[in-house]
């Protein structure tokens, strides 16, 4: 069972000061209106795009992986999108941890919920695959003020950080489930709870399979979203949090039940089912999305290493690793 972290006095110790300084600075910030977070946020994602050179060359890399398509140019400018996305991820954090909810309630809209009615009409629980957008935190925190469910993740490493986003995760959902606890996602959905899943990064070889994601016909993707789907039968509902390019809020976009088409499959068909349908909403806003994560980093016996010209860029100081973004924003790994 997942134990939840809670306050410590031990969080007190000089050697947290400089993360309370820093959650202090973010919890300051977030006073400010909208329109000039925004314009913060941008600003922050172009810094990042000139310190962090080693996280640059890996999100470049996935668009060439995943784009092929797509012209030199074209994949550079989305790739600066991308940036200004990264630098709004933490200031979306901010949103999502601190603001209150009728303040949230002020910045989206919501279409497609007509399909999680449908799904909830069933009497059966929902997978809600939650992909890795730099929106992700703000999506969470926004659907769980129309649904509140149960949020799976990887505990922060930061103890003090990892109070700080379960605190701010369960302002609007019901509790958390470590990313290890298949049996506590099954008893849920049996349950007929909603479970905030994400299954669209590489955790390795261990309980994975290797299918198609966009141009990569090999990509290592978990199993887990078929053991949940063989155990439970729950409806499995993609959403998109995304944000509007004019700097006016946030759209929940709530997309149709996919169950059906997991029906039956074993674990290599299932998963190319689930990655289609990250795809897709991958597509509605490709600028969002995670793409400084590894995402191709396990590969099949005899495949060379899809990202071998990015470890020299490893010693150039880079300040904040991607694994270490996915901790402060709380994703899982």
């Amino acid at each position: 069972m997942t134990k939840l972290p809670r306050f410590s006095f031990a969080f007190l110790h000089p050697r947290y000061w400089l993360s309370w300084a820093g959650i202090a600075a973010l919890w300051l910030i977030m006073l400010l209106p909208y329109p000039l977070l925004f314009r913060i946020g941008y600003g922050l994602g172009r810094l990042a795009m000139r310190l962090l050179p080693r996280r640059v060359e890996i999100a470049r890399r996935n668009l060439e992986l995943c784009f092929p398509e797509m012209k030199k140019a074209e994949r550079e400018s989305l790739l600066q999108r991308n940036f200004e996305s990264v630098g709004m991820g933490v200031i979306e954090t901010g949103m999502a941890w601190f603001w209150p909810a009728w303040r949230v309630r002020k910045c989206f809209t919501v279409t497609g919920y007509e399909h999680m009615e449908k799904a909830r009409a069933q009497g059966k629980g929902v997978v809600l695959v939650g992909m890795h957008f730099l929106t992700l935190e703000l999506g969470a925190r926004i659907f769980g003020m129309l649904n509140p469910g149960i949020g799976v993740y990887r505990p922060n490493n930061n103890a003090l950080l990892d109070w700080l986003q379960t605190r701010g995760r369960l302002r609007s959902n019901k509790t958390m489930l470590d990313r290890h606890d298949l049996k506590g996602m099954i008893r849920s959905l049996k349950q007929n709870e909603i479970l905030w899943y994400a299954p669209d990064h590489d955790y390795g070889k261990t309980n994975s399979v290797f299918v198609p994601f966009f141009a990569v016909p090999d990509a290592a993707t978990t199993a887990g979203s078929y053991m949940l789907v063989k155990s439970a039968n729950p409806a499995v509902i993609p959403f998109v949090p995304r944000r509007r390019a004019n700097g006016t809020g946030y759209e929940l976009i709530i997309l149709e039940d996919i169950s059906e088409a997991l029906q039956g499959g074993d674990k290599e068909a299932v998963a190319t089912q689930m990655n289609k349908a990250i795809e897709q909403a991958v597509r509605m806003a490709p600028e969002q999305y995670m793409w400084l994560h590894r995402r191709f980093k396990t590969r099949p016996e005899g495949v060379p290493d899809r990202y071998a010209r990015q470890k020299q860029a490893a010693t150039r100081g880079d300040i904040l690793s991607a694994s270490e973004f996915s901790d402060r924003s709380g994703v899982q790994h």
